[in-house]
């Protein structure tokens, strides 16, 4: 199955929530399908609002994005896909203010 990248949502969403393939608590556990649910992109939840700055995050916010950072990298391996074609879920979802560059990963030098 070949994804063209990772689709980001967070729980505060105001759409009909997706199936996500991964769903990130604030405890830093991983929730996931037994399956992934779709064949373009792998979906990855947030659980709480991003809509925020990195430094207006909390540290388990942080934990959160870390742990998706992981996520992203392994999956971007076993997948053959590139860790930086990272999308949101809509205008609104995960947000204006989603701290991408705390995602951000390059497969060369490990992490940012």
């Amino acid at each position: 199955m070949e994804f063209e990248g990772f689709v980001i949502h967070h729980t505060v969403c105001e759409q009909e929530p997706p199936n996500w393939d991964f769903k990130i608590h604030p405890d830093g556990s991983v929730s996931s399908s037994s399956v992934l649910m779709r064949r373009d992109h792998i979906h990855i939840c947030l659980e709480g609002d991003f809509n925020l700055g990195y430094e207006s995050m909390n540290l388990d916010q942080k934990t959160q994005l870390f742990t998706a950072s992981k996520i992203i990298l392994e999956l971007s391996r076993l997948h053959d896909i590139s860790p930086l074609y990272l999308f949101p879920h809509s205008d609104s979802c995960p947000g204006a203010h989603f701290p991408w560059n705390a995602l951000v990963i390059y497969p060369v030098d490990g992490y940012h």
